[in-house]
Parts: structure tokens; sequence; C-alpha cells
């Protein structure tokens, strides 16, 4: 079986940082494109970033572009996301998705974590 096990949330006042991390187990994670999603009360779940199967290729969205970065380390099969700069609208539960393409940002297939709150306070 596949587990995905999120971390590293928390509640940080605007401007500080966080770093997620995302466990993979039962599954080569090295064979896939990743990422992180989010979630908040009310909204629709929304990409976050993306990472391609060798690191080689990072995708971000408009409002994290150059506040976040995405990576991964095949042999400990993980994913982190570090986010600095943070601000309250990204506040959100965060998720992470195992088996991705992200350059057709889909996730048909993907395999979810149960998320981590990150909490920003104004």
């Amino acid at each position: 079986q596949v587990q995905v096990v999120e971390s590293g949330g928390g509640l940080v006042q605007a401007g500080g940082s966080l770093r997620l991390s995302c466990i993979v187990s039962g599954l080569t994670l090295s064979n896939y494109d990743c990422a992180w999603f989010r979630q908040a009360p009310g909204k629709e779940r929304e990409r976050v970033s993306c990472i391609s199967w060798s690191g080689g290729r990072t995708y971000y969205g408009d409002s994290v572009k150059g506040r976040f970065t995405i990576s991964r380390n095949n042999a400990m099969n993980t994913l982190y996301l570090q986010m600095n700069s943070l601000k309250p609208e990204d506040t959100a539960m965060y998720y992470c998705a195992a088996k991705v393409v992200c350059e057709y940002n889909t996730s048909d297939f993907a395999y979810w974590g149960q998320g981590t709150q990150v909490t920003i306070s104004s």
C-alpha cells in the first residue's frame, strides 16, 4: 500500500517561513512528478507547486512565485516545500500529491496525504 504523510505545518505570523515535508512509502517516488496543493475553507483545491521526477523542472502558482521553493530527495522518497514571506492568504490545508503530471497539471492517479495545516496570522 502507498502511504503519503505530510508534516511541518503550523501557525506563523505574516512574513515568516515554514518548511513542509512529505514522506512517501510503497512507491518509487523518483518515477513520478510530484506536487503540493492547498485548499482553504470554502475554496477549491489549487496547485501550489510541482516538480518533475528528476527535479529538473519546477512549476509554481502565480501567487507563490518568488516565495515558495519545491524540492525533492528521491533517495529518501521525500518532497519538500520551503515557504518564505508567508501571507495570510497562504492559510490552507496543504496536501502532497505523489503522482502527477506537472506539464499538464493532472493528478487523476495521484496518491494523496492527509494534509498539514498552515495558518498565517496578520
